[in-house]
């Protein structure tokens, strides 16, 4: 049984622009760890980072592996993994110092 709602897929000039868009967010990126040796940024550059890391994750979810085609359960599957991904993340991050916890 065909889906009757079958929304298109990006063009491959839609696929350029995307990549095109991924490579700005990693130099950014990459810029911001060669800013923070200078300057300094502590915890503004780590949220910085996490929040081009979480752009970076949602484009290539939603277009590269066409989850924004996808049932929403799938998307909540995704959205959970992201959460629980982050979660560790920030715990590794508190462990190591490099996120200061105020007591």
């Amino acid at each position: 049984m065909a889906d009757e709602h079958h929304v298109a897929h990006p063009t491959p000039a839609q696929y350029v622009k995307i990549a095109i868009g991924l490579a700005v967010l990693t130099a950014i990126e990459v810029g911001l760890f060669y800013l923070n040796d200078a300057v300094q940024l502590g915890w503004i550059n780590t949220a910085a980072l996490l929040i081009l890391a979480f752009l970076k994750f949602v484009i290539v979810v939603g277009w590269y592996m066409h989850i924004r085609y996808e049932k929403a359960a799938v998307s909540r599957f995704f959205t959970f993994g992201f959460a629980l991904a982050f979660s560790l993340y920030a715990v590794v991050l508190i462990s190591f110092g490099v996120l200061a916890v105020s007591r």
